[in-house]
């Protein structure tokens, strides 16, 4: 499916979107920092977690809402908040004011919109592609984001720190930008079918809309093979989570300065932080360069089987990283744990579209998401597991949780050629 070929909708997010993501990665990368100046590392460290809590809650209601009130509309509503909320931010750090408990509740609010809005794009995404083109059109988006991921933080590194309130209301225009063009130029997914099945419902306020929320919510998780997806993800999630935990703790212990070429008539040598910055590099340009194409390749494949296959790359990349204190070693390590990661980006979100019923795929959206958050809360045991068993046995361990996602997948893969209707 060619990018001339997608519903316009798409199209106005895709740019939209990559202005958005990266404004905000300009921003996001550096508030541990920014609070943890501000309350101290252990205040900092428990306010990011009550903030991921409530942007966890957020999300789960942004499922709902996306399914009960309209992609578009949700779209709209989290972009416009969420430029309010950076407003807020920005009045928190201006010449006027300086408070961190305001900008600490102005970013948690920010949050929280980012979390209603992810679900209702997601679900979008499944309304108006073809299912054989979706995996397509997910990568792509993926691709995008991962783009701003790599560029936002080096504008930011400069900006956040030295012109702060400026950086804070150029996302604020950013992001109201956004709702405005969202308005203008989208039109709603969300079929009229779906819209008559909610409208012909009795009404029956707050309490009993989040009433019924938690009784679809139950019903979800009572759904076997969705909750094997859950589980494998949890399990996976322990492997690639270590690219920010346990991986550069790691190279900055087992890498001093070592010399890994000479060219030249001149020795190159990386240290332990350098030789991570140039592995995260290799991984921001793999995922540019190849999403679309590796995505596009293992969609010729069974999906059970590059499901499993991706989680035993992840468990092959974990046994490679101790093997040895050998730089390119560690190159080839994050070439397979990145190869890993792009077999299954788009299939996954695919996947996720295909079990969910059209009047609930925001909320089978929002609630896939929790193999991240679960898996986010978990991952950093890593960092005392290296203290009680060496790294060694803490880089087998995660190996092998990622290959017991592996068979989870195959055990789901196994009820879902069961159901009749797939």
């Amino acid at each position: 499916m060619r990018l001339k070929d997608w519903d316009r909708s798409l199209k106005v997010r895709l740019v939209g979107e990559f202005f958005m993501n990266t404004s905000y990665w300009m921003v996001f990368p550096f508030l541990a920092i920014y609070f943890a100046e501000e309350f101290g590392k252990g205040t900092a460290g428990l306010l990011l977690v009550i903030s991921q809590v409530f942007s966890v809650a957020a999300n789960l209601v942004g499922g709902y809402c996306a399914d009960r009130f309209g992609r578009r509309r949700m779209l709209v509503v989290a972009s416009v908040a969420q430029g309010l909320s950076f407003l807020i931010f920005a009045f928190a750090n201006s010449p006027w004011l300086q408070s961190p408990e305001l900008g600490f509740v102005a970013f948690t609010l920010a949050g929280m919109c980012g979390s209603l809005y992810w679900p209702a794009s997601q679900a979008m995404i499944a309304d108006v592609v073809p299912e054989k083109y979706r995996s397509d059109v997910f990568a792509i988006f993926y691709t995008t984001l991962n783009i701003a991921v790599v560029v936002g933080p080096l504008f930011g590194a400069v900006l956040f720190f030295s012109y702060r309130f400026e950086l804070l209301l150029a996302v604020t225009a950013i992001s109201m930008m956004l709702g405005l063009v969202l308005r203008l130029l989208t039109k709603e997914t969300l079929s009229q079918a779906m819209v008559d099945k909610w409208q012909s419902q009795t009404a029956t306020g707050w309490v009993g809309a989040i009433s019924k929320q938690f009784k679809e919510y139950g019903l979800i998780f009572k759904d076997r093979l969705f909750l094997l997806f859950i589980i494998a993800g949890v399990l996976g999630a322990q492997t690639f989570m270590q690219l920010d935990l346990l991986i550069p703790v790691y190279l900055k212990e087992t890498i001093d300065s070592q010399t890994v070429a000479s060219l030249f008539g001149r020795e190159w040598s990386v240290t332990g932080e350098t030789s991570f910055g140039i592995l995260l590099a290799e991984n921001g340009l793999f995922v540019a360069l190849l999403t679309v194409i590796i995505t596009r390749w293992m969609t010729k494949f069974p999906e059970k089987w590059v499901f499993f296959t991706s989680a035993a790359f992840y468990g092959l990349a974990m046994w490679l990283f101790p093997l040895t204190s050998w730089f390119w070693m560690f190159v080839v390590a994050m070439a397979v744990f990145t190869f890993a990661e792009l077999m299954v980006v788009g299939l996954q979100q695919n996947f996720i579209s295909k079990l969910a019923p059209e009047d609930m795929r925001g909320q089978y959206f929002a609630a896939a998401s929790l193999r991240y958050t679960i898996g986010r809360m978990i991952a950093p045991l890593s960092i005392p597991m290296t203290a009680w068993f060496g790294f060694v046995w803490t880089f087998g361990v995660l190996g092998l949780l990622a290959l017991a996602s592996g068979f989870v997948y195959l055990l789901m893969f196994k009820l879902y050629e069961k159901r009749p209707s797939h």
